[in-house]
């Protein structure tokens, strides 16, 4: 869920926590078809991406632009594992005209050039919505992280199930971001704001080397600026029992960005 850094490093969490979910019970035998539909709210132009985890068939579009008030709806079997984020401040860099130009982004960019991402993570800081699907004990899995820091606010609606919880971290927290932690575009705005461990790269902020436990691994002063601003979010790598939330196979997912 680069060099061997926190954010590969945390890739690599996110891949072994999707393995296991997915090994899970399939209670439904894998015939069962779910619905994303990513809706933009931002007054804004984004590339939403998504990545599926080990095991799960990709999705029908890996990356794709989305225009201010534009939606898409995207379709999966079940069991399935992956996670959805928004590339920003996006254009193409016509200086590699053999190629026809490269597509990069100011946050969240995939590398692969291209606006599909093809099965490739997106850069920090990037705001996370992951999900499992007909995991273990055939329920759904799924929560908002900030673990890999924060672009732009989301939200996570479950239909099709009244009992299941809605997710949101709806603070645009570039506002708010600390200095040390801030992403500049090149027009002096704040972009996008790092993790503690995407800025400094130091054990403690990024739960490595001694610090790899729950038991050693505490909220720092970052951690807890995330956590207060969005109390439902993935605020640091060991913050699961306020940030997991699990439904009985919903039918449908809708993922908003700038709730």
């Amino acid at each position: 869920m680069a060099p061997a850094t926190p954010p590969m490093l945390q890739l690599m969490f996110f891949l072994v926590f999707s393995q296991y979910f997915v090994s899970g019970t399939n209670t439904n035998g894998g015939t069962n078809t779910t619905t994303f539909t990513l809706q933009n709210n931002c007054a804004y132009t984004i590339w939403p991406a998504t990545l599926s985890g080990a095991g799960s068939p990709q999705l029908p579009k890996s990356g794709f632009e989305l225009k201010p008030n534009g939606s898409i709806s995207l379709d999966v079997s079940e069991p399935w594992s992956g996670r959805f984020w928004a590339r920003t401040v996006c254009s193409v860099d016509n200086s590699s005209s053999a190629s026809g130009g490269r597509f990069r982004c100011g946050t969240g960019d995939c590398g692969s050039g291209r606006i599909e991402c093809n099965g490739s993570g997106g850069a920090p800081p990037a705001t996370l919505v992951e999900l499992t699907l007909d995991g273990y004990g055939g329920l759904d899995f799924y929560d908002i992280s900030l673990v890999d820091g924060f672009n732009l606010p989301i939200s996570i609606d479950v239909q099709g199930s009244k009992s299941c919880k809605s997710v949101s971290c709806a603070v645009d927290l570039n506002a708010l971001c600390p200095a040390e932690l801030s992403v500049v575009s090149d027009y002096k705005s704040v972009v996008g704001c790092k993790s503690g461990c995407d800025a400094f790269n130091e054990p403690r902020y990024c739960c490595t080397g001694a610090y790899s436990s729950p038991a050693t691994c505490n909220p720092t002063s970052y951690s807890n600026f995330f956590k207060k601003a969005c109390p439902q979010a993935y605020s640091y790598a060991f913050d699961d029992s306020t940030s997991t939330f699990t439904c009985p196979a919903a039918l449908n997912y809708l993922i908003t960005f700038c709730p």
